[in-house]
Parts: C-alpha cells; structure tokens; sequence
C-alpha cells in the first residue's frame, strides 16, 4: 500500500513559516473603540444642547402665555395681547432656531475633524502594519530558502 502524505502536518508546517501578528488587529479594535466614543460625545453633546435649547424655548413661551391668558376689559386688549405674542414667537423661534443650527454646524465640524483624523489614523497604520508584514514575509521566505 502507498503511504498518503500528511497534508494536515504540511499546512501547518506551512503556517508556522508565516507567523501572523494579531497586534495589528487588536490595534484596530482599539482604534474603532476609541473612534465610536468620540463620535458617541459628539453625539451625547448635541443631543444635551438641543435639549436645552427646548426647554428654554418652552420655559419662555409659557413665561410670555401669561399676558394672553389674563382677564381683560377691553375686547381690543385680546387682540393686541395675540398679536404681541405671535410678535414674540415670532422672534423666539429666529432666536432658536438659529441656535439649533448652530449646535448642528458644531456636530458637522467636529464629524468632519474626526473623520480627517481616523483617515490619517488609519493610513499610518495601514503603512506600519503593511511593512511590518513585508519585514516577516522577507524573513521568513529567507528562512524558508536556506532550509
């Protein structure tokens, strides 16, 4: 009978000539973990701003409902308490939502000045971990030509 190769053995052989290197990846699950918590602020800042901002817009439309619903003797007086809060809104929610877009201008800027460093990250990473494979290649096909 013909004795059949050991592929299992070869393979293995095989693999241990081309040691892999596992800091890379858990560089890059450090990286993508520290990337998602500052995206997550970003994030957790906005929605606390805009919270704030809502609250205060409540809390100073409710402050100025006061003069509408206090009891008047004239019928005119009615009138002219709607049209100066309508006046007042008006202007409040200017106010506010120039506000609103101001904290979105915010999260835009720094998601762009995150993204600027990931890329920068990730590229200075790609250049390390590309020549540290080269470097282990190179060696290990020398290794593996003496042998």
């Amino acid at each position: 009978m013909a004795n059949t190769p050991d592929y299992t053995k070869m393979v293995q052989d095989m693999m241990g000539a081309f040691p892999m290197d596992m800091s890379a990846m858990e560089g890059m699950m450090k990286s993508s973990a520290d990337m998602g918590e500052k995206f997550s602020k970003v994030a957790i800042d906005a929605a606390d701003k805009s919270t704030e901002l809502s609250t205060k817009w409540t809390k100073d439309t409710l402050a100025k409902m006061g003069d509408i619903t206090t009891a008047k003797k004239d019928p005119a007086d009615y009138t002219k308490a709607m049209t100066d809060f309508a006046s007042t809104q008006a202007e409040a929610a200017a106010e506010y939502m120039s506000a609103f877009a101001e904290v979105a201008k915010k999260v835009q800027m720094d998601t762009v000045e995150l993204m600027l460093a990931a890329g920068k990250d990730m590229g200075d990473e790609a250049s390390a971990a590309v020549k540290k494979a080269t470097d282990e290649v190179t060696k290990a096909t020398k290794k593996a030509a003496k042998a």
